[in-house]
């Protein structure tokens, strides 16, 4: 026979003060409407609690970093070109507040495209039922030659590709990052799955040449990740490569004795997936250092960090 509950009895439940219970949000911690004024302004009308105190706390981390001369590394997928944000990646590495830069292989597809006719991303469904997706000329033979030629000079592909945009008579080469990078004598690394990018369906394309092009640009990634404590790796828009590549970099650095900890990691993207949450946020600062997530669209979430670093940047510099 089913056991038979009675409704329970409240009548001897004890309570306390609600002043004396501690409190998650609290009156210094509320937003503030804006109505006009500075961007400052609107960044301290932020509420302190949950992602804009992490956004506030990524910016800082940022200014930090760059005050005591630690590396700010940017590691990306093409997303972040595809959406428009490239004079703003390139402004923040003018301003010396990104000094690395770490590439899916589809970044430098974009990238190229761009600097060479000022658009870029066909519509993979029309130009796949086509048969004619991934298959523009200039794309495939000159990256591919890019890399060719470079890696016979010793070159990684971001070395090789960033000088041949900035030497070529490409119309909007100010829209590369990789170029920026060259110019500017700042790291700039290229990390390939072979097959993954359109350029590998073309005639030109070398695997040795890739291949070596790749692996170059591994080690002088995992140098760069060697000098990151005190810094901040920031994620942008890759959902597998690039956080494989930054927990392998982070692996060979600390098998090699280097004291890669205590820094910061950031991922952003409009979607929190398991190997950036895991090969980002979580296993790289297990032995010292914190994470942010900060999850939103990137034409929207980077443009605010990158005008609340600049916004910063100045303040504490008068």
């Amino acid at each position: 026979m089913a056991k038979k509950y009675k409704p329970i009895s409240l009548k001897d439940i004890k309570t306390c003060k609600l002043k004396s219970r501690k409190s998650k949000v609290q009156l210094d911690k509320v937003g503030k409407p804006f109505c006009r004024g500075s961007f400052s302004d609107f960044l301290s009308g932020l509420p302190d609690i949950l992602a804009a105190k992490d956004f506030k706390a990524v910016v800082n981390a940022i200014i930090s970093a760059r005050k005591k001369d630690r590396p700010v590394i940017l590691g990306m997928g093409a997303h972040p070109i595809k959406v428009g944000l490239s004079p703003i990646i390139i402004n923040l590495i003018e301003n010396k507040m990104i000094t690395a830069v770490a590439m899916n292989g589809a970044c430098i597809v974009h990238d190229f495209e761009m600097s060479l006719i000022g658009h870029t991303s066909e519509d993979v469904d029309i130009e796949l039922c086509r048969g004619t997706f991934g298959m523009a000329e200039e794309t495939g033979r000159d990256l591919n030659r890019a890399i060719n030629e470079g890696v016979k000079k010793g070159y990684g592909i971001g070395k090789a590709v960033g000088e041949y945009i900035l030497k070529s008579k490409a119309n909007y080469k100010e829209l590369s990052i990789i170029a920026a990078a060259e110019r500017l004598n700042v790291p700039a690394t290229v990390h390939v799955a072979v097959g993954t990018d359109i350029i590998h369906m073309h005639p030109a394309a070398d695997g040795k040449s890739i291949g070596e092009g790749s692996m170059k640009d591994f080690r002088l990634f995992s140098s760069v990740v060697s000098d990151l404590k005190g810094g901040v790796y920031i994620n942008l828009g890759s959902a597998v490569i690039m956080p494989e590549v930054f927990l392998k970099a982070i692996a060979v650095t600390r098998n090699l004795k280097y004291d890669v900890k205590n820094f910061t990691t950031v991922n952003m993207d409009f979607i929190q997936h398991y190997r950036t949450r895991e090969n980002v946020l979580r296993r790289p600062v297990l032995s010292g250092g914190k994470s942010y997530a900060l999850t939103g669209h990137h034409e929207i979430m980077f443009p605010l960090l990158a005008a609340a670093v600049m916004e910063k940047k100045d303040e504490t510099r008068c």
